[in-house]
């Protein structure tokens, strides 16, 4: 299949499920969207790629392969739909993914909520063994309480089962014991190690991203299965790869036994192209602001490369407060949610305030102007109300919205019950969506120590370039780059991203007298690990490169911050050169450091990495021919309704200027330019927004 011009990447979200497919030749993009097909949701991406084979006239066997990025792994963790899962511990450990670490995500609620374990008290049982800190077994492992459990688990009809010994970590000997009684005792029965799954410190951390991956392997197994019986059942032979939440991308079978490592990987895709995108105009130092249908999520990237973390929660009970949320502890991008999506369903709380989200239409019934059942006001009504969204170009007019489902709802549950017009209740909705989105923005970029007025934005998602202006306003953002096919970004990033593959190991230890030998074995059998992984999807040894980042803290803290090491510092035993590197990742995050503290180190992660795949992003130029399409009416703050010029983004080129107030319109989303702000293409067909406050 090397030979193959095409490649094909896939997301699915909540409400849509897009495509984009390349030709490797010439480096055009083709783009596509369907509502995602939430029952089964591989059936909506082949009946999307079928009709991309065939709006095209392509055949099966020139596709060189399908990347995919999915939401399927942190919806079956939000929604509980995973299989019934055990878990074998420690003696006297049973109740830690209950007890978690104690710490409070609302301190003054009496009533604070926590997220129930996936894993119920009876299905939790404890097997006498201990592993010691450094390894050392001080219990052996009991072989007869062993297989007891593993019967008694057997017994209660789990599909699923975590293994998680105190400080497996630093010795899995038991673990990989009470694997083999499993499959003796209960053949048949999913099995998850924590020594596999998440290698780290934190019985706790470790338990519960044990516990998840198991709880959701049989589902997402399943999944992979259907869906690609159905690609060959397309004619299309080439491999199937997967997206990682932290950008890098893997083969099936790899996928297939971490798939909480994929929790975070449509959003993933998003940030890899706002990365690349950003770049091509000149912006190293970018925020990511990506509105979907669901949710809208914000991502800063430094340099190109955005930041990335260790920690990550899925499930929260209070959607925007960190610690309410199951903790997962595989390696992502570090993303924030920072407000709702297009299909989000707004109402009046008992305050008399509009709240948006976090319920959403998602594709099924979807918003009242999809006419497809949904009666309920979201941010997308208000968008088409306020004529942003153009009610028969939306999807290049393959949907037609109904403008007046989407009043009809707005009046019923918002407009009447705080005596506005529709309009005004239309604006208010889209003002707090923007208000809220642009204070958790500035928020989380405080919290990272930087200063969010000195980046650029770049929009992506179906519903991103619709509210992104008024959210620069907010933030105090001068400088917007919209790209072309913002609404498919995550898919398109997909084709952008290397296969590469991450592992951690946990090893605690002085940086004073650390064993540089030890440390060089251990890193060395991560790299020989990944490298094999990564030539199994084909790619070149020479074409690889290695990455070491080192988690390290100053004694006696009880949170690190990572950094990457160089190689010579390692194979040079040089811990001046370690410290150095990790005093100045220290520094960036919280402007000192303490050089009277000794350092130690956490853990060690390898990235084995294939080359980042070139692409032109001034396929298809446009330009030369008339752009302005006709006008509508759309409100803008202080006018009111303004006849606003409607703008074919296809036809615009290099050099081609639009002034504001514009909406300029492509198949999957639509950007609107307020007064007063212009929009120069650039040679990378972006458009490189100057924003007015």
């Amino acid at each position: 299949m090397t030979g193959a011009p095409y490649r094909i990447g896939v997301d699915i979200g909540g409400t849509f499920t897009d495509f984009v497919l390349l030709d490797t030749r010439d480096g055009s993009l083709r783009n596509g969207k369907l509502l995602t097909t939430p029952h089964a949701p591989e059936e909506a991406v082949l009946a999307g790629i079928r009709q991309m084979l065939d709006a095209h006239g392509i055949a099966p066997d020139e596709v060189q392969h399908v990347i995919h990025g999915t939401t399927l792994v942190a919806n079956a963790l939000i929604e509980r739909r995973g299989v019934p899962t055990g878990l074998i511990t420690t003696d006297g450990f049973r109740d830690v993914v209950e007890i978690g670490t104690e710490l409070r995500h609302d301190t003054y609620d009496l009533f604070m909520r926590v997220p129930q374990p996936l894993v119920p008290r009876s299905r939790r049982i404890e097997v006498a063994e201990r592993i010691l800190p450094d390894g050392g077994v001080r219990v052996p492992l009991d072989d007869a309480a062993a297989r007891a459990a593993a019967r008694d688990l057997g017994a209660s009809g789990v599909q699923a089962v975590a293994v998680c010994f105190l400080h497996a970590f630093r010795n899995p000997a038991h673990e990989r014991r009470m694997a083999e009684i499993l499959a003796e005792e209960a053949p048949g029965v999913t099995l998850c190690l924590s020594s596999d799954v998440v290698p780290e410190i934190g019985e706790y951390e470790r338990a519960s991203t044990t516990i998840c991956n198991a709880y959701v392997l049989p589902v997402f197994q399943r999944y992979l299965t259907h869906l690609a019986e159905g690609l060959r059942g397309i004619g299309l032979t080439g491999p199937l790869y997967l997206m990682l939440s932290d950008g890098g991308t893997v083969g099936e079978e790899t996928a297939a036994r971490h798939p909480i490592r994929l929790v975070q990987s449509g959003p993933a895709g998003g940030v890899r192209a706002t990365a690349l995108l950003g770049g091509a105009s000149g912006a190293a130092d970018v925020l990511c602001f990506d509105m979907g249908g669901t949710t809208a999520k914000a991502c800063l990237i430094e340099g190109g490369e955005p930041l990335r973390s260790l920690d990550f929660e899925v499930a929260r009970v209070d959607r925007f407060r960190k610690g309410s949320g199951l903790p997962l502890k595989v390696p992502v991008i570090e993303m924030i949610e920072i407000g709702a999506g297009g299909g989000s369903i707004a109402q009046v709380d008992r305050l008399g305030l509009i709240q948006v989200g976090p319920e959403s239409a998602s594709s099924d019934p979807g918003p009242a102007c999809y006419g497809l059942g949904g009666t309920r006001p979201t941010v997308t009504d208000a968008d088409l109300v306020l004529g942003y969204l153009g009610a028969g170009s939306f999807l290049g007019g393959d949907m037609r919205l109904d403008v007046a489902a989407a009043e009809r709802a707005i009046r019923e549950h918002l407009a009447d019950p705080l005596g506005l017009s529709v309009v005004e209740a239309a604006w208010a909705l889209h003002e707090t969506v923007n208000g809220n989105m642009a204070q958790a923005a500035a928020i989380h970029a405080l919290e990272k120590a930087r200063r969010i007025e000195g980046y650029a934005m770049v929009p992506i998602g179906g519903a991103g370039p619709v509210h992104a202006a008024q959210v620069c306003r907010k933030l105090g953002i001068a400088r917007m780059i919209a790209p072309a096919g913002a609404g498919v970004a995550s898919a398109f990033g997909f084709l952008a991203s290397p296969i590469s593959f991450a592992f951690v190991r946990g090893w605690v230890a002085p940086l004073a007298t650390l064993d540089f030998a030890e440390l060089a074995a251990l890193v060395a059998g991560m790299e020989a690990e990944g490298r094999r992984m990564v030539a199994e999807a084909g790619v070149a040894p020479v074409a690889m490169r290695t990455t070491v980042i080192g988690a390290l803290r100053y004694a006696g803290q009880g949170f690190q911050v990572e950094a990457e090491i160089p190689a010579a510092a390692i194979a040079q035993a040089d811990r001046d050169g370690i410290r150095h590197a990790f005093e100045a990742a220290y520094l960036q995050q919280y402007g000192r450091t303490e050089p009277a503290l000794p350092v130690e180190g956490v853990s060690w992660r390898v990235i084995v990495a294939g080359p980042t795949p070139a692409l032109d992003l001034a396929r298809g130029a446009g330009g030369g021919g008339v752009a302005e399409t006709g006008t509508r009416p759309a409100w803008f703050p202080g006018q009111g309704f303004v006849e606003t010029s409607v703008i074919d983004r296809t036809r615009l080129g290099p050099g081609d200027r639009v002034a504001g107030p514009a909406l300029v319109e492509e198949r999957e989303s639509t950007l609107v330019l307020p007064p007063g702000s212009e929009a120069v293409c650039d040679a990378s067909l972006n458009l490189v927004v100057t924003v007015v406050g």
